[in-house]
């Protein structure tokens, strides 16, 4: 659906020229969300809007939904951004119009007849959920309403690609996430690809397939969200990732554990998929003759199964210990020690 090769974007400024996109390569499949995340100054904003060809790239080419979107342009790049919807960080609705006219506004755009166009504005307005607020002004909607408004604009002429621009950060969380479970909705009805950029890895985490990590213009780790979180291989992605699977204050345990407990271990256990589903340390205490305290963890739920942390303090016979950081392995489950006294 969407292919990039050695994608570069070069912008020229009077101190210099700045290469937000280094030589990027990707592929995003059909009815994917794919997620793109990293910290401001990454270079994703810029990327995103190559993909709707609001910016042309220096190199590279760049397909979406059959199109060479780097090669086209006038008439027929209008024609081809019909395929390839945007949502916003701000919304970008239109103030004097109200939610139906908003919704409206694409299909007036193209010629839509108005008995065809109040038709779909009833059909999106449904999908969104917002029956009811049709004749609304954007000032008097929600962050979420109004977002809920923006992207049913976005659906409005039956797009193959959404693009994502930071569509949550202006949310609170609850609000995200009721956002974020709307777009897994019109994923799964539609068979839409969604393309998103953000820099918080709860929303990579809450709906992605795909990820792809950049820093300083370049994709420094992609892959299946799962198999990431699992095992991210460059320090930014591990920064990411300890955003929603561990505890903020696993240092302050750990340094406080040397106090209250003189010996015996401190383990990171690290479960993926069915593994988070065990009864791991009711097996633990039922087989090996080990004292177990469980410190703290948590359990994160991607589109993929289940990831999860947990800080467990092992104490008993050095060979029982063993025996039971051994079974543990055998689960399937990542043992890391993180104290032995």
């Amino acid at each position: 659906m969407i292919q990039l090769k050695e994608v570069v974007k070069i912008y020229q400024s009077k101190s210099g020229n700045v290469k937000a996109v280094d030589t990027v390569d990707l592929d995003i499949k059909q009815g994917e969300i794919f997620g793109i995340i990293g910290y401001s100054g990454a270079g994703k904003s810029s990327l995103i809007r190559l993909l709707n060809g609001l910016e042309k790239p220096t190199s590279g080419s760049i397909e979406v939904a059959g199109q060479r979107i780097d090669k086209i342009g006038g008439r027929e790049l209008r024609k081809a951004r019909q395929e390839i919807s945007m949502i916003f960080q701000h919304f970008n609705l239109l103030w004097s119009r109200t939610v139906r006219e908003n919704i409206a506004f694409p299909l007036e755009i193209v010629g839509v007849k108005k008995e065809s166009r109040d038709k779909r504005v009833a059909e999106l307005i449904k999908l969104v959920g917002l029956e009811g607020r049709e004749d609304a002004y954007p000032a008097q909607l929600s962050g979420g309403q109004k977002q809920r408004v923006g992207i049913a604009r976005a659906l409005a002429n039956n797009p193959k690609v959404l693009l994502c621009d930071e569509a949550t950060s202006a949310l609170d969380p609850q609000t995200t996430d009721s956002i974020l479970e709307l777009l897994v909705d019109i994923n799964e009805r539609l068979g839409l690809t969604i393309v998103l950029i953000t820099h918080e890895m709860h929303v990579i985490r809450k709906i992605c397939h795909q990820v792809a990590v950049m820093e300083e213009g370049r994709v420094v780790e992609q892959g299946e969200v799962l198999q990431v979180f699992k095992k991210p291989q460059q320090s930014i992605t591990k920064r990411f990732v300890k955003q929603v699977t561990e505890p903020e204050d696993t240092k302050a345990t750990v340094e406080h554990l040397l106090e209250l407990y003189p010996k015996g271990r401190v383990v990171q256990l690290t479960f993926v998929g069915d593994a988070a589903e065990q009864p791991l340390i009711t097996n633990i205490i039922r087989h090996f003759e080990v004292e177990v305290n469980i410190l703290q963890g948590k359990i994160s739920q991607t589109q993929s199964g289940s990831y999860g942390t947990l800080f467990i303090h092992m104490d008993g016979n050095d060979l029982e210990v063993e025996r039971a950081v051994s079974y543990i392995q055998n689960q399937q489950v990542e043992v890391e020690v993180i104290l032995n006294a």
